[in-house]
């Protein structure tokens, strides 16, 4: 048990590690801004406070330390991600990892962003409020493949 919670934890790191490196590679050759983890992090922290929708997550007042709790949450979240792939598939699969779970967990988990986090945030399911959504669920999906083929080559390290 404690072995599974350990690979879910550096198998998730890592995968998000691998996003965030396409995210900078991105940003530095195609000018793709970076996410704003700070926004992403406000959103968090009102979470206990009750508070899940915004009208638009810019408005709402800022809170101490939400850059760091936006980054926090951000490994987190891929670390349950990593968790959630080892509860379906097994703990067996991060000794014998293959392609399509991995992929199928990244292209699943973009779910989240759409119908959670970005209308949670006031920018409507799948960033239906956003005046480019299209792209904007593209590059959700690729980011998603990324994360995990991300899942993928981690196990494999690790294995």
């Amino acid at each position: 048990m404690i072995e599974t919670i350990l690979r879910a934890i550096v198998i998730g790191i890592g995968a998000t590690a691998l996003l965030d490196l396409w995210a900078l590679l991105l940003n530095r050759t195609l000018g793709q801004p970076m996410a704003n983890w700070a926004v992403i992090g406000r959103w968090f922290a009102y979470l206990p406070r009750g508070r899940f929708m915004h009208d638009t997550i810019a408005q709402t007042p800022p809170v101490a330390n939400e850059l760091a709790i936006g980054w926090t949450m951000h490994y987190l979240v891929g670390i349950l991600f990593a968790a959630s792939l080892l509860a379906i598939w097994g703990p067996g699969w991060a000794l014998a990892p293959t392609l399509l779970p991995a992929l199928i967990v990244g292209v699943v988990t973009v779910g989240c962003g759409w119908f959670i986090l970005q209308p949670g945030m006031g920018f409507g399911i799948a960033a239906s409020r956003r005046p480019n959504p299209g792209q904007i669920r593209l590059m959700g999906l690729i980011n998603h493949v990324v994360f995990g083929l991300g899942l993928y080559l981690t196990a494999l390290l690790i294995r």
